[in-house]
């Protein structure tokens, strides 16, 4: 069997956009998430996180305020049946990043690093695997990596994104296309 990953951004995907997520009183998942993800593990599918902290680069919160919510993230998905294989961060930014931080990155979306790592580190065929985000980067990073398709959840880009992939207007219809193929 192949291994393949679905691979999520975070932000706007597994939990709703609040700009700068770093407090557990903030965090709401995504209407279909845990469905989502429980079909795609009953289809073959790790689950990893992808997603650029521009908030860590800019000051805002720390990477150790990253773990914690991440752990309570994890609490709550675990609790709906949802476990995740990874959750890969990049918290550098190369124009508002602060000391350290101020850099750029080949993890950094669209960037593809992220997802290179997943394949080196769960052996993962990149071209079976599917990127869902909510950024044109995301989209760009999936197509530069060589995935095998890349969801786009509309609402967030406000004009369109240059690369292959299907806009979609909710995780239901990521749900289907995954059931529909499999």
């Amino acid at each position: 069997m192949i291994d393949r990953a679905l691979f999520l951004d975070r932000d706007g995907v597994v939990n709703v956009e609040v700009g700068y997520l770093h407090r557990a009183e903030e965090v709401r998942f995504v209407d279909g998430i845990f469905s989502l993800c429980r079909t795609a593990v009953r289809l073959g599918y790790r689950l990893i996180v992808v997603t650029n902290q521009a908030g860590i680069a800019r000051g805002y919160y720390s990477e150790a305020d990253f773990h914690a919510l991440m752990e309570f993230m994890r609490g709550k998905l675990r609790a709906q049946g949802v476990e995740l294989d990874a959750v890969y961060y990049c918290p550098f930014h190369p124009e508002h990043g602060v000391g350290k931080y101020k850099r750029e990155h080949e993890d950094r979306k669209p960037g593809t690093g992220m997802l290179l790592r997943g394949s080196r580190d769960f052996g993962v065929e990149l071209s079976e695997s599917v990127m869902v985000g909510d950024r044109c980067s995301d989209v760009m990073a999936a197509n530069a990596a060589g995935l095998r398709q890349a969801f786009l959840i509309s609402g967030t880009e406000s004009s369109e994104c240059h690369g292959k992939y299907l806009a979609v207007e909710s995780l239901d219809e990521v749900e289907r296309w995954l059931l529909a193929r499999h």
